[in-house]
């Protein structure tokens, strides 16, 4: 079969623009986040505790909390694959008692419901990531899984804290164009950025937001979890730019550590 040059040339861009991650690097990317969140790879469905970072019950996979609703968001998730009715609309912990034990009950025997914290993380998190990654036009699943570990810590909103606010804070900081040699280009407002210098860019950013954060309710909590940042810092200083079978990251202690998909 024979291809125009025109042809050729729209399937060279769908084929540079087509930056989905593989299964693989998904997964190396939700471990890296456990291991944050939990202290290890595996996920941690019946996890349930209040940390006292002002947002209730920090929950599940990935920290589904009561006090901004996404826990709310799983139980009515649960409910439809079971047949319920029941409608959750406020992020109260009034009247919680006994919440974490059944959440943990729930995680470790229920099928259904270790189901619906995968799709709601999905769905409410990982999706919502991966767009903006599109968006940016980042190719490496480097910078796509620090973005996926961003929005589960600061949320896709409209506040100062969020994912949306510290990308538009990193690009702004660009006037001209920077080179570099991981192999990706980003546009940023009309000027060609390396992608990997727009990273460490982004790194440098969310690790000041964490150590200063507009709702210092979350300072404390937020402060201590540098370490999340200071790990794909060290991915990016390995040059584990693009993921196949395992990578080396920083666990909680900041110990080099394997991760595998």
């Amino acid at each position: 079969m024979k291809f125009t040059a025109t042809a050729l040339g729209l399937l060279a861009t769908i084929t540079t623009t087509n930056a989905a991650m593989s299964a693989c690097s998904k997964k190396i990317a939700l471990g890296l986040t456990n291991i944050y969140e939990n202290g290890d790879t595996a996920f941690h469905y019946d996890y349930c505790e209040n940390i006292h970072d002002g947002r209730g019950f920090t929950a599940g996979i990935a920290g589904f909390c009561t006090g901004t609703s996404d826990a709310w968001v799983v139980l009515q998730e649960y409910h439809k694959m079971t047949g319920g009715k029941d409608e959750f609309s406020n992020g109260s912990t009034s009247g919680l008692d006994g919440y974490c034990s059944v959440w943990g009950k729930l995680g470790k025997s229920d099928a259904k419901f270790r189901a619906a914290q995968d799709k709601v993380r999905d769905e409410m998190y990982f999706d919502p990531s991966q767009k903006l990654a599109d968006t940016l036009g980042a190719q490496l699943d480097v910078t796509r899984a620090q973005l996926y570990d961003t929005t589960i810590q600061h949320g896709d909103g409209s506040d100062p804290d969020s994912v949306g606010a510290l990308i538009k804070k990193t690009s702004a900081s660009f006037k001209a164009d920077a080179k570099g040699s991981s192999g990706s280009t980003l546009k940023i407002n009309g000027h060609n950025v390396d992608e990997i210098a727009w990273l460490t860019k982004f790194l440098q950013v969310r690790a000041d937001d964490l150590k200063n954060p507009h709702n210092k309710e979350t300072q404390k909590e937020w402060s201590e979890s540098v370490t999340r940042v200071k790990s794909y810092q060290y991915v990016v200083a390995q040059k584990q730019y693009k993921w196949s079978n395992s990578i080396k990251a920083l666990d909680n202690d900041g110990k080099a550590t394997t991760v595998k998909c």
